[in-house]
């Protein structure tokens, strides 16, 4: 069964709509350019009390990482140097508040390598990282990649228009990540679906793992299940039920809702610029500057929070230990003290390492996947869309979203 006829495109809206139910806990409904505020506030002070979307002007209670806490103190980080020593300081910035043990407490974000630090994340991280690495790109395009971007546009190809957001960007990285745990394609909506209940997850996923242990396959549920753990004895074992969820429910997680907002933003940013699309279109060698200026430009999570170990002055501020620091890293990547005018979509621009997969111990380990998944997926629609433009009589695009920022609708004609 194809990606095209097997996911209910209805049921992909549903999910996958920014202003939807299932995203607006991270603030779907901001519909505002944040940057001018976020400019005003970087200028003012590095580090200011309070929260992102609050110094934003954003009245709800949005929730993402470092939130809510209401017991503990926020401050927020604005400019490229202070994110920059955040990350590089993880033994007073550190991704959790407290010890995490996999095999004990529920499933989910929080007993997860994510809130993992030091010497036990670097145990966990190496199990998988070998998988994520740059080499190992043409795995993922030849096993899962390839596969459904092309099956995707069959499936609109001869119609001269589709809504990529939904019809496109959506799908990839959940049928990519699902694939690589053996999910069938006509389960994949459902994972997602169930992420906001990891005991669900859990439970689809017990038969595929009983499955890899009796006989491993060439994916990535089965790297986990023959993943070997080393003690501090020098020992290693292999991983318990337990911690197999643990990453599961993870990498799921990030690898089905993350690429599709930072593919849709690129591809909205090149369709708003004709000129930049056709260049690009003529010389794919422009297309990965492209995409790795979208990333700078306007990255999908624009915020990353860290907890305070120890009373700290840092950057102009006193920060108490038990607070949390929330790193604006969408701001401090349009930071004027890094970039000439970085408020241009510019993919000329000589490329500096932006803040778009984290930096440090916790940089984004699935960078190269999703890079992987932009390159293959756009590059695709342009071998196989002639003359791809925005739909004039269609509303469109706009970028949404406070914490989860991503396009709306993507019309667009070809042909």
């Amino acid at each position: 069964m194809s990606p095209a006829t097997a996911l209910n495109r209805d049921r992909v809206r549903e999910l996958f709509d920014l202003r939807g139910a299932y995203l607006s806990q991270t603030g779907g409904d901001f519909d505002e350019d944040p940057y001018p505020v976020w400019h005003r506030l970087r200028a003012e002070a590095e580090i200011h009390p309070g929260t992102v979307h609050e110094l934003t002007g954003y009245p709800g209670q949005a929730l993402f990482s470092g939130l809510p806490h209401p017991d503990r103190e926020h401050f927020s980080a604005f400019s490229f140097a202070a994110c920059d020593a955040a990350y590089r300081n993880p033994e007073v910035f550190a991704s959790a508040p407290d010890v995490v043990d996999p095999n004990h407490g529920r499933v989910g974000a929080q007993n997860s390598m994510l809130s993992m630090g030091g010497a036990q994340h670097r145990r966990y991280r190496a199990l998988v990282q070998p998988s994520f690495v740059p080499a190992k790109a043409q795995w993922w395009i030849r096993n899962w990649i390839d596969q459904a971007v092309h099956e995707l546009i069959d499936g609109f190809v001869d119609d001269g228009r589709a809504e990529l957001n939904v019809d496109f960007c959506a799908a990839i990285p959940v049928l990519t990540i699902t694939g690589s745990f053996g999910v069938p394609v006509d389960q994949a909506l459902e994972i997602r679906a169930a992420l906001g209940n990891p005991d669900t997850v859990v439970e689809m996923i017990r038969p595929l793992v009983a499955q890899r242990r009796e006989s491993p396959r060439d994916d990535l549920l089965s790297v986990l299940v023959q993943a070997e753990l080393p003690g501090d004895d020098g020992s290693t074992q292999r991983l318990t039920d337990a911690e197999i969820y643990s990453f599961a429910v993870l990498l799921l997680t990030a690898g089905s809702g993350t690429t599709w907002k930072q593919m849709g933003i690129t591809l909205t940013a090149l369709l708003q610029r004709p000129e930049i699309l056709h260049a690009v279109a003529a010389d794919r060698s422009l297309l990965r500057p492209a995409i790795e200026e979208a990333l700078r430009w306007q990255p999908t999570d624009p915020m990353f929070s860290r907890y305070v170990t120890r009373d700290i002055d840092f950057h102009g501020m006193h920060l108490p230990a038990g607070s949390v620091l929330h790193m604006c890293v969408g701001a401090a990547n349009r930071d004027p003290e890094r970039w000439d005018n970085p408020d241009d979509y510019d993919i000329a621009r000589r490329v500096r390492p932006s803040f778009a997969f984290g930096s440090g111990a916790h940089a984004c380990m699935g960078m190269h996947v999703a890079r992987a998944e932009m390159l293959t997926g756009i590059g695709a629609l342009l071998d196989r869309l002639p003359n791809l433009r925005l739909d004039p009589s269609a509303q469109p695009p706009r970028f949404i979203g406070m914490y989860e920022r991503g396009a709306t609708e993507i019309p667009v004609l070809f042909g």
